[in-house]
């Protein structure tokens, strides 16, 4: 795989993802004190917010987060701290959610960049804590400690983290500057760029020449990191690449997609306006990707 930058591929290409730090304070050396995260909870500036069993919560009217006031007495297990913002304690829990709920995935595009970190940190604490309650090594139960970030094992005394899982999700370019969509059969008419997990003892390279090749069949001679975007659903971490085809013959994998296709700028933006298909949620990095190429030619 050649080294070379594409010229048009100039350094601002990952200004439209997710370069810039976190509003969100997550205290690491802080957090790690029991008393020091229960005097939070009491600030008159700390705020919650309540997620359901699937990770679901309420917004406002306004479409921002619903974050209220804490009123009962801090539970140490059941109440995570996900940071500060702006100085004040931001908590999160699992509970019963009075009004409609949504999920991050519906209403991730209309929250602000703050509020979209909180809701993510939230999402992964909650599905974190009810998929691994016991430890791992050897089946003992596990208390929560530093705010919810970390189980600690009564039994063996080992010490837990929330995993990730990280993916790659890739946007396939040709020499004639034509992008690679597909769907799954589950999809209906919505098209996508191409992704998968990286698997055991495997880089991100590796990892996407194995995926594109397994998907469609085809080859590529040049990549270059886009982003990445934490995706709760539930713990992965989606790292964005472009990728230049060595060949465009497509064989598609039954088993995963239902089918690819080559597109040019006009051939998409007709299709979308036919309503033949349809693209990704804007809030993912898959809708991002799609739109720095529609954006900003990639000749090679």
């Amino acid at each position: 795989m050649s080294s070379e930058v594409p010229p048009a591929w100039s350094d601002e290409l990952s200004a439209v993802a997710w370069s810039a730090s976190s509003s969100l304070d997550r205290v690491g050396h802080h957090r790690r004190s029991a008393d020091w995260v229960a005097q939070l909870w009491r600030s008159p500036d700390a705020r919650l917010l309540k997620l359901d069993a699937d990770a679901n919560f309420t917004t406002q009217s306004n479409g921002s987060l619903r974050l209220v006031k804490p009123f009962v007495d801090h539970d140490s297990q059941r109440h995570r701290l996900l940071g500060l913002v702006d100085g004040a304690p931001v908590f999160a829990v699992e509970a019963v959610v009075d009004g409609e709920v949504r999920s991050l995935r519906e209403v991730g595009a209309s929250l602000s960049d703050t509020e979209r970190d909180i809701a993510a940190a939230a999402t992964a604490l909650v599905r974190w804590h009810q998929m691994e309650p016991t430890c791992p090594r050897c089946g003992g139960p596990t208390v929560v400690v530093e705010g919810g970030y970390a189980r600690h094992c009564e039994r063996c005394d080992e010490q837990h983290f929330p995993r990730t899982d990280p993916a790659v999700i890739v946007a396939v370019v040709d020499a004639d500057d034509r992008i690679l969509l597909g769907r799954q059969a589950s999809w209906g008419h919505r098209v996508s760029v191409l992704a998968g997990f990286v698997e055991a003892g495997e880089s991100l390279e590796q990892a996407i020449h194995r995926e594109i090749a397994e998907e469609v069949d085809v080859t590529l001679d040049r990549i270059r990191y886009f982003g990445s975007q934490p995706w709760s659903f539930p713990r992965s971490l989606m790292t964005g690449f472009f990728a230049r085809a060595s060949s465009t013959a497509i064989c598609v994998d039954a088993d995963e997609i239902a089918w690819a296709g080559w597109f040019t700028r006009e051939e998409l933006t007709a299709q979308l306006d036919a309503g033949t298909i349809g693209l990704p949620g804007p809030s993912s990095i898959a809708s991002r990707l799609i739109a720095t190429w529609r954006d900003e030619p990639t000749v090679w």
